[in-house]
């Protein structure tokens, strides 16, 4: 007997994950078709104007349909998977397909696409389980019924990154086994992880993996890549035409977020932007006792964190510079806390997340603070709420080898603080020439907010609190 298809395909669709955002970039599936799925199980990574996210499925079943390739945008409300949740009847239809580039037409008919009746909407990750929980398929297994579909996809995604189309047999009978943060590293470089040798345990393929990989390709056609992954920001998904003079990379996601929001940024808030040259061979020496210091024990200290704590310290002391422009109303808002943002560079782009209630912070929460922000950047797991609310913000380019710049304002923020290098130079101390350790700081603030004066005194202090870290204590 036939089952009630209207009730046996489940459609999820793409929710919104970043607070009204209305798309989102597919950048990897985790499932096939034919996979078996539980509630709550992750099956794909997408990328929208804030963050990555993994989606959690909320039904138990057996995947029919992937909607999508990798690399497409798709509506928020968008049905990216159908999902079996009553596997194993003889209706023809439960044959799996492979993803489209565009929205299918409904599986098995009219009947089919047909919303579920009395179905109630459910967050993601969560839902009412209309069948048995059945364990995933081990990877590397042979999923039955999956039959020759599967490779469609891969092929596509194989000749976007610039390979031959791996074996249908092959692909169709396994899946490289490789985190989240590798297999963006793997895009980015153009590397097919199909055609990568794991050395990870239990055949799982490393960062080095992958570098080894762009190192010397598997496929001589391929284009040349760097031996090592940019420090900075890598471009997602270039699209290269084999021998061309050019390279056309496709700006959305993170990077056309932060496009969009600097050129608002530019174009909207009055920028000034002060300098000041100041010796911190104190603090630097401060910053080598610290990592002695029983009492910082497991945190990772070094010359933001002292940076950070000035800034904290001068913000005090001028709360006034503490604030925002509401256009709308007409107001300047002062704000009684600060949202610390780190602009932090990332594989997906200019990441900026803040340390929430950075004021209240003791030197040791802070430096906890700043190393488990850095971490969750560089692992692109950084949340759009980690993102949201900033006050102020400290972009460190000494890291570059930069002696320093002119930084743009993160919409709706008052100030930045840019950080050069940190090298030892000539410098006039206690009447004699010595080399001491030198940096310049350079704060851009809004005009609108924050006059000559204020903005003056704010990067004084700051360059003070460097100099004499003493001031930590007797002004903070």
């Amino acid at each position: 007997m036939t089952a009630d298809t209207s009730a046996r395909y489940r459609e999820f669709k793409m929710p919104d994950v970043g607070e009204g955002l209305t798309e989102a970039e597919i950048l990897k599936w985790y499932v096939q078709p034919g996979d078996t799925v539980v509630d709550g199980q992750v099956v794909c990574e997408v990328e929208t104007a804030k963050a990555a996210v993994e989606l959690p499925i909320p039904y138990d079943g057996v995947v029919h349909a992937l909607r999508f390739d990798e690399g497409t945008t798709v509506d928020v409300g968008a049905s990216i998977i159908t999902v079996d949740v009553a596997p194993g009847s003889d209706d023809p239809a439960a044959a799996p397909v492979a993803p489209a580039a565009a929205p299918a037409e409904p599986v098995g008919g009219a009947d089919d696409a047909a919303e579920p009746k009395g179905r109630q909407p459910v967050l993601v990750g969560y839902g009412v389980s209309e069948s048995s929980t059945k364990r995933r398929p081990r990877r590397g297994a042979a999923v039955p019924g999956q039959g020759a579909a599967a490779p469609a996809g891969a092929a596509i995604q194989a000749e976007m990154n610039g390979h031959a189309a791996p074996a249908p047999v092959a692909e169709a009978l396994t899946r490289p086994l490789a985190k989240p943060p590798v297999r963006k590293l793997a895009k980015d470089l153009g590397v097919d992880l199909a055609t990568i040798t794991p050395t990870g345990p239990d055949g799982i393929i490393t960062r080095e993996d992958v570098h080894a990989a762009t190192a010397a390709p598997a496929v001589p056609e391929a284009p040349e890549e760097p031996a090592t992954a940019p420090a900075a920001v890598a471009p997602a998904s270039p699209v290269a035409v084999a021998g061309g003079r050019e390279t056309r990379i496709p700006v959305k996601g993170v990077r056309k977020a932060t496009a969009a929001a600097m050129v608002g940024s530019a174009f909207t808030a009055p920028h000034v932007t002060e300098f000041v040259t100041v010796d911190v061979t104190r603090t630097m020496k401060l910053v080598d006792e610290l990592k002695s210091d029983k009492d910082m024990a497991g945190v990772r200290v070094n010359p933001l964190l002292l940076i950070a704590k000035a800034l904290l310290v001068a913000i005090k002391r001028h709360p006034e510079v503490n604030a925002t422009w509401d256009e709308a109303a007409q107001e300047i808002v002062l704000k009684h806390y600060v949202n610390l943002g780190i602009a932090a560079a990332t594989p997906r782009g200019l990441l900026v997340p803040n340390i929430k209630d950075a004021h209240d912070q003791t030197l040791p929460q802070l430096a906890q603070s700043l190393s488990e922000l850095v971490a969750t950047a560089r692992e692109g797991k950084t949340t759009p709420a980690a993102m949201q609310g900033g006050t102020v913000t400290i972009t460190n380019v000494g890291v570059f080898g930069v002696d320093t710049g002119t930084p743009i304002l993160n919409p709706g923020e008052s100030a930045i603080l840019a950080v050069g290098a940190i090298k030892l130079q000539p410098w006039v101390h206690k009447g004699k020439v010595k080399p001491r350790q030198v940096t310049t700081l350079a704060l851009s603030f809004d005009h609108r907010l924050v006059d000559g004066e204020l903005g003056s005194k704010v990067l004084a202090d700051v360059a003070a609190v460097l100099e004499q870290p003493k001031r930590l204590i007797t002004w903070g």
